[in-house]
């Protein structure tokens, strides 16, 4: 994705490679290598990661997949992406193993039901750059370790434009550099798998908007970053923003009815000066007046910066919510819907054709 000299040299070579899939495959992977100004929105349907010290854990009691019903909701909304968040070590309970059969139905389920009602999915691996408690590239657990479950992952959803890699849930605790250097471990697992699948790209630091260009966790994202390479130019840079004081997604209460679009200005900023396109896999907010000006804000900012914004997934609907938990998007038990959908579903409306 870089447009330095290097990649231009490579270009007419890509453009063969990408020419030779549409050939080879004749499959609509060649429409989603070539739909550069596509736009999704759609939600996060959380619970498939729930309960993460219980490993494996029992179905439908410490954690639960989607039922189709969460599906059909989301694409009633004029929506037409989910965000499927994961834990890894039950699809994959040793390092380097085979994925767990059960598991890896569940999740082929999973996608399955999404693209009954013409949704993609965007698989999640839940795990804050760990593995069993072990951070990536600690000892024991090499950055290799990502990209072994990335092949194996590309093997059974390859080439299914349906199904989008997103490598990691907000990285933390690992520098900029190291996780530079696991995410391009996985994505050259990916390729060499043989998938064109879109592919999204963390950064550390709970990969913030609001922190892309910060250096107090170390060299930026904003810096670190720009080195990834991808030959077929199939990836997409993902990032997080809430909107509390922190920007940790912990309160229900909002700085400013502008502090969305404010906090995603220099990000669109690096993503337009690279040629990158980004997208909001994570954001909430409570249905408080200022909040909801927020989020109608934000989603307009994003609207209007789609030349780089591929689009969005909010957090989060999810059967296991409490209803008190202010960002929850489940429909109410009665069918009627929360709040923050009724800007949610406007603002997809308006990119989702």
């Amino acid at each position: 994705m870089r447009r330095n000299s290097l990649s231009l040299l490579l270009a007419p070579s890509r453009w063969l490679l990408r020419a030779a899939l549409c050939l080879l495959l004749a499959t609509s992977t060649c429409t989603a290598l070539a739909q550069d100004g596509a736009h999704y929105a759609g939600l996060n349907l959380a619970g498939a990661e729930f309960n993460s010290a219980k490993k494996p854990g029992v179905v439908f009691k410490d954690y639960l997949y989607p039922r189709d019903s969460d599906y059909a909701y989301v694409a009633a909304q004029g929506m037409n992406i989910v965000r499927l968040p994961f834990l890894w070590e039950r699809l994959q309970p040793t390092a380097n193993g085979e994925l767990d059969a059960t598991q890896l139905g569940y999740l082929q389920t999973a996608v399955s039901r999404a693209k009954s009602h013409n949704l993609r999915v965007i698989l999640d691996l839940h795990n804050y750059a760990k593995y069993d408690g072990a951070r990536i590239g600690s000892d024991g657990t090499p950055a290799s370790v990502l990209a072994d479950l990335w092949r194996r992952l590309a093997i059974v959803f390859g080439n299914d434009d349906a199904v989008i890699f997103g490598l990691m849930n907000e990285p933390n605790g690992i520098s900029s550099g190291d996780w530079t250097a696991a995410a391009q471990l996985a994505i050259d697992a990916i390729r060499g798998a043989g998938a064109y699948n879109l592919i999204m790209v963390p950064g550390t630091a709970y990969t913030g908007a609001h922190s892309w260009n910060s250096t107090w966790y170390g060299v930026s994202n904003a810096a670190s970053l720009v080195s990834i390479e991808d030959p077929v130019e199939n990836l997409v840079f993902e990032v997080h923003q809430y909107l509390d004081q922190d920007y940790s997604g912990t309160s229900a209460d909002c700085v400013s009815a502008s502090i969305g679009s404010e906090k995603l200005q220099a990000f669109t900023q690096w993503l337009r000066a690279n040629g990158y396109k980004g997208f909001l896999g994570e954001f909430g907010a409570s249905s408080n007046a200022t909040c909801m000006a927020a989020l109608d804000d934000m989603l307009g900012y994003v609207h209007d910066n789609a030349d780089v914004w591929l689009g969005w997934t909010a957090w989060a609907a999810g059967a296991w919510w409490k209803t008190d938990y202010a960002f929850n998007l489940q429909p109410n038990q009665d069918g009627t819907d929360k709040p923050q959908m009724s800007v949610l579903s406007a603002r997809a409306r308006e990119i989702v054709q």
